[in-house]
């Protein structure tokens, strides 16, 4: 066996990540002819026994407690070599997904992934993701180190101001949501997008496995829950995103997932955009969604990411509002059956503060925290303590 037995032993290996070198996320076909910088030999480096094992942290990461990542744990330097051996020999294969519907708030199918696949899903990404995320461009918010929700709300405001010269100035919002995005993904094209990078052959055959474990019609579809289809999600729309920023040189334009929003001053310009748009998603086997697309006066208020954004104050969507009073009660609930321990609850809360204040919620949040600290006088979570420490 080319790994030891005592997984401790192999800790001391190198993870290699090839992340030199910046790449245009533009396929050749589409949008004209570039010199792509592109990566061999990657493979190994998904089976390598460190990588692995920095997967596993990731994917145990706030589900320490659940049985099957303890009872993984327990052998895990024999579990993570069986992991490490079908890889190399060709032979893995991932276990169905486990399927079922979520309301939070809107009703989502989640397919849930075996834990030892998403150990696999870690491991790749965490060796393409270094290649793959530098030439999605600035501005796209979702799922990636440094951006998120927050931040996006906040780039909106910048580009609210300069598009309207701080309210002086008359401006419209192209919201623009992809119809049935995750469902609609094209297998084909996702494959000739990556393979512009990614000349491993092995590691392009393994993506394929686990895209073709989510039985869809028509090579279509990734599921969501998947660390995969999160990343490949930007990766896909990011031939959107070029093409938005470098052919039509849109300034004002930001992307989370499927959601995107163009600010102009110019209605008639915007709708020019919209059919451009339009023409290009036909290419990647994409269209907008009719009912959530629309052009709208800045000053009405834009419904973005959960709250409803006007030029000097924001709502929480009253949707998004109700969901965020249930996950409080949630918190506290899971609390006092022990299902969560007082970290965990206290991470939650700031978490959830740090969202809804971004909004016009000061009584809310005022009520809510009044509760919380009747709990929090008798407690002390770890983070509270460091800060005590390094004070």
């Amino acid at each position: 066996m080319f790994l030891g037995n005592n997984y401790n032993n192999n800790l001391n290996g190198n993870n290699n990540l090839n992340n030199n070198g910046r790449v245009l996320g533009i396929t050749q076909t589409m949008l004209g002819h570039f010199k792509v910088k592109t990566y061999k030999n990657l493979y190994p480096q998904v089976y390598d026994f460190y990588n692995l094992f920095l997967a596993f942290k990731k994917a145990k990461k706030g589900k320490s407690s659940k049985d099957y990542v303890i009872s993984f744990e327990k052998d895990l330097g024999h579990n993570l070599n069986i992991l490490s051996e079908e890889l190399l020999s060709l032979t893995y294969r991932p276990k169905s997904l486990q399927t079922f519907i979520l309301r939070d708030p809107k009703t989502r199918k989640i397919s849930k992934s075996d834990f030892r696949d998403r150990i696999i899903h870690h491991a790749i990404c965490n060796i393409i993701e270094p290649i793959l995320d530098r030439p999605i461009i600035y501005d796209s918010y979702a799922n990636r180190k440094g951006k998120g929700t927050l931040k996006a709300i906040e780039r909106f405001d910048y580009f609210k101001r300069k598009v309207t010269k701080n309210n002086h100035r008359k401006a419209y919002c192209f919201k623009a949501d992809i119809k049935q995005y995750f469902e609609n993904v094209d297998h084909n094209i996702l494959i000739q997008i990556l393979s512009k990078k990614i000349k491993d052959k092995k590691l392009i055959k393994l993506i394929k496995i686990i895209l073709e474990n989510y039985k869809s019609k028509d090579n279509k579809g990734m599921p969501l829950g998947n660390l995969t289809s999160q990343f490949f999600a930007n990766v896909y729309l990011n031939e959107l995103d070029q093409f938005i920023k470098y052919d039509l040189k849109i300034k004002y334009y930001l992307r989370y997932v499927d959601d995107f929003v163009i600010l102009d001053e110019s209605k008639t310009r915007l709708k020019r955009y919209r059919k451009q748009i339009e023409s290009f998603l036909r290419k990647i086997k994409l269209e907008l969604h009719p009912q959530k697309t629309k052009i709208i006066i800045l000053s009405t208020g834009i419904n973005f990411l959960g709250f409803r954004i006007f030029y000097y104050h924001k709502l929480l969507k009253k949707s998004n509002l109700e969901h965020a009073k249930r996950r409080f009660f949630d918190f506290i609930e899971n609390y006092d059956k022990k299902e969560m321990n007082y970290d965990k609850l206290y991470n939650s809360m700031e978490g959830w503060i740090a969202y809804v204040k971004y909004a016009n919620t000061y009584k809310l949040r005022n009520k809510i925290s009044t509760q919380f600290k009747v709990i929090s006088n008798k407690e002390v979570s770890t983070k509270e303590l460091n800060r005590m420490i390094s004070k």
